[in-house]
């Protein structure tokens, strides 16, 4: 097991560094909600990450793959999913722009703040969950760093939890990076541009999810 680690933690430093729904979403919390609410939505994501990972270890994920209405189903409600995400971002940015031309100073987001971690969290949760490549990919991944004389169903499980939380150390450096440019992120226009980013991200995302494999 100890002679897989090192390939096993490498992978996933590859997978992790795939620009993703995963990766917009904490930056986008972390812009808006600061470290808190990036963090939380890391550790919403991982715990995502973490079920499927399970779910790969009971056979469940192969069920899904192998049912294209479940999958269909799931491709759709995570499309749904990216695409509220988008139009929010969307609509904050366009409330920033009413804010710019009324020229009224300065000021952190603070109706996301008041939402709480737990919002971030669940966004988190929810956008990994509904993403139904996260689960077949889990149920590919993960075996290949079984050794051939471990039992598979426990060995997959802890493989999952060191996933989860490497993962979780991983982007936390982006929301630490988001931090440290704190001052710069805190302009408005600068903030309604990383909307407007985010926004069209979500919106890609949501599109290429609706029509892949359809």
């Amino acid at each position: 097991m100890l002679a897989s680690l090192l390939p096993f933690l490498i992978a996933c430093t590859a997978v992790a560094a795939v620009p993703g729904q995963s990766t917009a979403l904490i930056i986008r919390q972390s812009i808006r909600g600061g470290k808190r609410a990036g963090v939380a939505t890391v550790l919403g994501n991982e715990t995502g990450v973490f079920v499927w990972g399970c779910a790969a270890a009971f056979g469940f994920t192969a069920l899904l793959a192998a049912s294209k209405i479940a999958y269909d189903g799931m491709r759709i409600v995570g499309a749904c999913v990216l695409l509220w995400f988008g139009v929010q971002s969307f609509r904050a940015a366009r409330k920033m722009r009413r804010e710019e031309a009324a020229e009224l100073p300065d000021e952190p987001d603070e109706d996301h703040r008041t939402k709480g971690a737990w919002w971030s969290y669940r966004a988190g949760l929810f956008t990994n969950l509904a993403n139904p490549k996260a689960a077949v990919f889990a149920m590919s991944f993960l075996p290949q760093f079984v050794p051939a004389h471990a039992p598979k169903l426990p060995a997959m499980i802890l493989l999952a939890a060191l996933w989860a939380v490497y993962e979780v150390f991983y982007y936390s450096l982006y929301v630490w990076s988001v931090q440290r440019m704190r001052a710069f992120f805190s302009r408005r226009k600068v903030r309604r541009r990383m909307e407007q980013i985010s926004g069209t991200v979500m919106l890609g995302l949501a599109a290429r999810m609706v029509v892949e494999n359809s």
